[in-house]
């Protein structure tokens, strides 16, 4: 193979290293969420809905408060490195979880895993955006959180698993594979650094003053305040879905946790894993015309999730909940392959990680505090309504997205 040939698939072949990071950053952590009814015959406290929403939201704290610093260092520092760092050691979590005995052991090292698993995405896409700097980005993005969502509705099978084995030998398994993968990463995985990132690491040595710069040029600028609601709205009903949907779809519909998990994760991440795809393909189509195809793209995709909350909340069968996760999975993955790229056209390569680090923070932040308020719900009777109200945020997030955002680049490359 050419060295030509080599530079033009090379960029492809990060996206496919990356994909199985993304699959396995989801699994990961998603199972946990179906395994309820399997570990609270050894953890009882699980028994209670609002301690489970406790250890499914110290994660994002954990998650969120990481994030920017997750951003920050990556900006600084070989990707490569604290991609495979950060694989390494959340993948060695999971494999502990599988020994943890009370559940202050479990919410410990679910707090360790918000740490490790923080590191990886900002680092990923912006490696994947320094890569794809044409018109291939948001397909590229998309390509790579389709590993998220075939993650997500793997981490489903967790308690499929769990139900044939048990809980503690779903987490070795999953743990190891984790842990083999990050070794192979380390081989063929190769940062890239633009002429212009290069020269900041070389410039901005002094450490807190480099991280005052980019917070500074952050969130000076309207554009980036109106970004992180953009990511921060769908968050809710986004977690909301990923940490509730199988308990919602088990009391709506009636059936065990076993075939209600795999069926709500499988359902919503199927169909974000087609439309990512698809709405990458449509908002690098759309660039070519008009500057703004990608935030147009994102609209269209908060736009679906409206009625798909309404109907998962007030659904009462089979076709109005399904037909529900269907469209909310649409709709989703359409604005999440938007993100990144649209973050590129208001701010430049030196500042990116930190940039969706920030994005990451406010969306996790709304995960975390939605999920312990369903618990509560749960308890109380009233999830399936306060579903449906997550409508709303979504809503103002549209109006901001086509009234305020106006670019003036495809593709900002310096900080003028």
């Amino acid at each position: 193979m050419t060295k030509e040939n080599y530079r033009k698939i090379y960029p492809w072949v990060v996206v496919a290293l990356l994909w199985m990071v993304a699959l396995l950053n989801y699994m990961d952590r998603q199972m946990l969420s179906t395994m309820k009814v399997a570990m609270m015959g050894d953890i009882h406290e699980l028994e209670k809905a609002e301690n489970f929403g406790r250890l499914m939201a110290v994660f994002l704290w954990i998650y969120a408060l990481m994030s920017p610093m997750a951003g920050l260092i990556a900006d600084r520092v070989n990707r490569k490195w604290l991609i495979v760092g950060s694989l390494a050691v959340w993948s060695g979590v999971t494999l502990t979880m599988g020994y943890a005995k009370t559940f202050d052991q479990l919410y410990a090292l679910r707090a360790l895993m918000g740490v490790s698993e923080a590191l990886y995405i900002p680092s990923g896409l912006a490696l994947i955006a320094d890569y794809h700097r044409g018109n291939t980005r948001s397909l590229a993005v998309g390509i790579h959180l389709s590993g998220l969502y075939l993650g997500q509705a793997l981490g489903g099978f967790g308690a499929t698993v769990a139900h044939f084995y048990s809980w503690q030998q779903t987490f070795h398994l999953f743990g190891m594979i984790g842990i083999v993968y990050s070794l192979v990463l380390a081989f063929f995985l190769k940062d890239q650094r633009t002429v212009e990132v290069e020269k900041v690491r070389v410039t901005f040595r002094d450490g807190l003053a480099s991280i005052g710069n980019s917070l500074g040029l952050l969130f000076g600028t309207i554009s980036f305040w109106v970004l992180l609601f953009y990511f921060a709205a769908p968050s809710f009903p986004g977690w909301a879905v990923k940490n509730w949907m199988p308990t919602l779809f088990s009391q709506t519909l009636g059936i065990d946790m076993s075939v209600a998990g795999p069926m709500a994760t499988i359902t919503i991440a199927g169909s974000s894993l087609v439309s990512v795809i698809l709405g990458g393909m449509l908002a690098d189509r759309w660039m070519r015309v008009n500057i703004k195809g990608r935030i147009y793209t994102g609209v269209i995709g908060l736009g679906m999730m409206v009625p798909a909350l309404l109907l998962l909340g007030y659904g009462t069968g089979y076709s109005s909940v399904l037909a529900g996760a269907v469209m909310f999975g649409l709709g989703f993955g359409m604005f999440d392959a938007n993100s990144m790229p649209i973050l590129c056209q208001f701010v430049s390569p030196r500042h990116r990680a930190a940039g969706y680090g920030l994005m990451n923070m406010a969306g996790i932040s709304s995960g975390a505090v939605i999920t312990v308020f369903l618990g509560k719900s749960t308890d109380a009777g009233s999830l399936g309504h306060d579903v449906a109200m997550l409508a709303i945020p979504v809503v103002l997030a549209i109006v901001l997205q086509l009234t305020v955002l106006k670019p003036k680049y495809a593709d900002k490359t310096s900080d003028l």
